[in-house]
């Protein structure tokens, strides 16, 4: 999927699944392997789509935390 430029429709619809896919608790790196785009595009792409970024290692929709589940 990766290696070209992304411009125009293609880049609104990648910009929109990347934030459905962040947003139910996809890591960003999680995206960058599924998209094969380098990490600062996938973050660009999702302030542009308007994602609800989370803080560095922040709780992730969807995942329980390891200390929680024992």
């Amino acid at each position: 999927m990766g290696g070209k430029r992304v411009s125009g429709a293609e880049r609104v619809r990648l910009a929109a699944e990347l934030r459905r896919r962040y947003e139910l608790g996809e890591s960003i790196r999680e995206l960058v392997v599924w998209s094969g785009r380098s990490f600062g595009l996938v973050r660009e792409l999702l302030l542009e789509s308007r994602a609800s970024m989370r803080s560095r290692g922040g709780a992730r929709p969807g995942r329980r935390k390891k200390a929680a589940a024992e």
